[in-house]
């Protein structure tokens, strides 16, 4: 469970590292919530995944 836990904490750490939000407090703040263990991965899928925005190549 360790393993799995780790690569899904990893995975939005990048994935909110990507994105753009209105603030840096904000996108700190999800960093913040993304390392509590269990409760922070399961916040961050359930309402900060669709917040922000991914940029645009072009």
């Amino acid at each position: 469970m360790t393993i799995p836990f780790f690569l899904l904490t990893l995975w939005m750490l990048v994935d909110i590292s990507v994105k753009q939000f209105k603030s840096a407090g904000e996108k700190a703040a999800w960093w913040l919530i993304a390392l509590i263990p269990f409760v922070g991965c399961f916040i961050y899928l359930i309402i900060g995944f669709r917040r922000g925005k991914k940029p645009v190549d072009g």
